[in-house]
């Protein structure tokens, strides 16, 4: 047998890991601008969402400040329960939104519908990019370790490692572009998911951004032939 075929590709070899940092600001931005939504579609009191953000962000640089380089049950709860928070208010303005639409309590200010829309469509790209990152072989803590045998997402550099560098692993910045890609195209691109749970979670996702991107299409129609 070829060498080349029994050989541990290289995105299942043990690692440094990745550090958190680009994934805490980003949840960070996110939350700043959930903070700009019109009162109708935050979650109340309005502090909330920041000061558990806050505190949730706090408590992962102390118990880990540098590399997610092993599985460390207080760590990955801990960046769980972030990732969760974010959903959740995310989730809350989402449906808001929706009954603000329909029922015409916001759809009389074309400002906020469609900046409101816009910051529930990039917070849902962060909700899910997080769900992917956390969840796909075991989340960064087990990738970094190597100790899955088969990947949940199937990446191009998986298929095609000749292009990319020997060492290359997808870390925070891939599974956002997957989740941007997936919200704007309501399907997968180039990364294919392999798992019930990944096409599950992908399939949620489109169908959410298809629904706000409906709903805004239909308000902008209305409005123009008002």
């Amino acid at each position: 047998m070829d060498p080349d075929e029994t050989r541990t590709p290289s995105w299942r070899m043990p690692t440094h890991g990745e550090h958190r940092t680009t994934a805490v600001a980003v949840i960070v931005a996110t939350v700043a601008l959930q903070v700009l939504l019109p009162n109708e579609l935050v979650i109340h009191p309005w502090w909330l969402l920041p000061s558990v953000t806050a505190l949730l962000v706090l408590a992962l640089l102390v118990i880990n400040p540098g590399r997610v380089s092993r599985h460390a049950p207080l760590e990955r709860g801990t960046a769980l329960c972030l990732v969760a928070a974010v959903s959740v208010a995310n989730a809350a303005s989402a449906v808001q939104l929706v009954e603000g639409i329909i029922n015409g309590s916001i759809a009389d200010r074309p400002g906020s519908v469609l900046a409101s829309a816009a910051i529930v469509y990039w917070s849902n790209i962060v909700a899910f990019a997080l769900w992917y990152w956390e969840f796909d072989r075991g989340g960064p803590g087990e990738r970094a370790a190597g100790s899955a045998e088969y990947p949940d997402f199937l990446f191009p550099q998986m298929s095609d490692p000749q292009f990319v560098a020997k060492d290359w692993r997808p870390t925070y910045p891939d599974y956002l572009y997957l989740s941007f890609t997936n919200s704007t195209a309501f399907s997968p691109t180039d990364v294919m998911p392999l798992r019930p749970w990944a096409k599950l979670l992908m399939m949620l996702q489109s169908a959410i951004s298809l629904i706000i991107a409906l709903l805004v299409v239909a308000w902008a129609v209305g409005a123009l032939n008002r």
